[in-house]
């Protein structure tokens, strides 16, 4: 686990000297950014793989409900299973997410697993718990022209979810066919070639939990945009495609929005991304 970080705000805002990455940490947590039927295609995915059984967790679930106020950000909550055995059984952990976590740290081959980690675009990693390297890490991302490479569109129709991909201009073809020089991993470009992974993600807008045990006793936490589910719905060969799923075997009964990721492999870089 990760150390948890104390920052003086007047301090933290000095340093991020940009008015969006102020505004960003004075939002209240908690307002849901799209209405219910409408699509956001945000420029910087954050996935944040937590823990209730983690006592540095707590700040980075805070600071991802602040950051899914950002209009351009579309925040994720993993909860993972391996501190379950330090005395509290996390209630929202699933061993997809956990495994999610190890293939990114194998796509990367840096080996880092640790909570709290903030992925950003499925490109680079930081401590969640540190609102000064977060925001870094998030304007990078848009500074860099963020995740919306690949024209991706995501529509409901009645009982179907349809997801609409572009073809791909000569630079996105050239990122799928670089793989594991694309930061996709060695590993995860060989097994998946020149394609990329559509994932689904359900997931509840806030669950609050009370700790009882572990680390965190006592404690009540609520936790936000809390995955639910993950699926991989597609593999992406750079063509024009058009899917149609059944939306209610996409979205688990607890589910409440679902969120559409397009990776390079499976664990790359995020090239689309929306929020449904």
């Amino acid at each position: 686990m990760s150390k948890r970080v104390h920052i003086d705000r007047r301090h933290l805002l000095a340093l991020l000297g940009a008015a969006g990455a102020a505004s960003m940490l004075a939002r209240p947590a908690g307002a849901m950014s799209a209405a219910d039927g409408k699509v956001r295609h945000p420029a910087v995915v954050v996935e944040l793989f937590t823990s209730q059984g983690c006592s540095a967790c707590p700040p980075a679930d805070a600071l991802l409900g602040r950051l899914i106020n950002e209009p351009d950000v579309l925040g994720i909550g993993y909860n993972i299973d391996y501190w379950d055995y330090l005395g509290w059984r996390d209630t929202l952990a699933r061993s997809e997410f956990t495994r999610r976590q190890r293939m990114y740290a194998k796509a990367r081959g840096d080996d880092a697993v640790y909570t709290p980690q903030m992925i950003i675009n499925g490109r680079h990693h930081v401590v969640g718990n540190d609102p000064v390297r977060v925001a870094r890490a998030i304007e990078q991302a848009r500074a860099n022209g963020g995740c919306q490479l690949a024209d991706m569109q995501l529509r409901r129709r009645d009982k179907v979810l349809e997801v609409v991909l572009g073809a791909a201009d000569e630079k996105l073809r050239r990122l799928l066919a670089q793989g594991a020089g694309s930061g996709a991993g060695t590993a995860d470009a060989g097994a998946r070639g020149r394609h990329a992974t559509l994932w689904m993600v359900t997931l509840k807008r806030r669950v609050p939990v009370q700790i009882r045990r572990g680390e965190n006793r006592g404690r009540a936490i609520t936790y936000h945009h809390v995955a639910r589910r993950i699926v991989p719905a597609a593999m992406w060969d750079g063509r024009a495609q058009r899917l149609s799923l059944p939306l209610a075997e996409i979205m688990a009964a607890e589910a409440e929005l679902c969120a559409a990721l397009l990776q390079v492999g499976g664990h790359g870089p995020v090239i689309a991304a929306a929020l449904l």
